[in-house]
């Protein structure tokens, strides 16, 4: 009988055009951040159960090979102040609730990574 294969977690790769900056932003952004100790321009971020991993790519182009993540909080409202607050360059949207039960914001990088937060919106009491 074949052995069952599970998936354990996922670890997508975004790319950067400076692996440095990008590490330095995620750091300030609250994450857990280390470069690969190789030759390699690698890094990973971590908070939490999420992780994603960063290269650095000599052909990445924010506007044509650009990454978008979504990323599930419990409080995108604390987590939009908390960003908001850490002055990281790029373009932060406000929170908003929408028709599919989330309270979400969008942040985008210099990389051009769509960072696409939510949380389940607040039951109102």
């Amino acid at each position: 009988m074949p052995t069952e294969i599970t998936f354990d977690r996922i670890a997508p790769v975004v790319p950067v055009c400076d692996l440095d900056a990008a590490l330095d932003r995620y750091r300030r952004l609250g994450f857990t951040v280390r470069a690969h100790t190789g030759p390699e321009r690698y890094g990973f971020v971590e908070r939490d159960s999420v992780s994603w991993h960063l290269t650095e790519w000599a052909e990445h182009d924010p506007t044509r090979t650009a990454s978008a993540l979504y990323l599930y909080v419990s409080d995108a409202d604390a987590l939009h102040a908390a960003w908001a607050a850490s002055g990281v360059d790029g373009r932060l949207g406000e929170p908003h609730d929408t028709p599919y039960g989330l309270r979400e914001f969008a942040y985008v990088d210099p990389d051009g990574t769509l960072h696409r937060i939510g949380s389940p919106v607040p039951a109102s009491g």
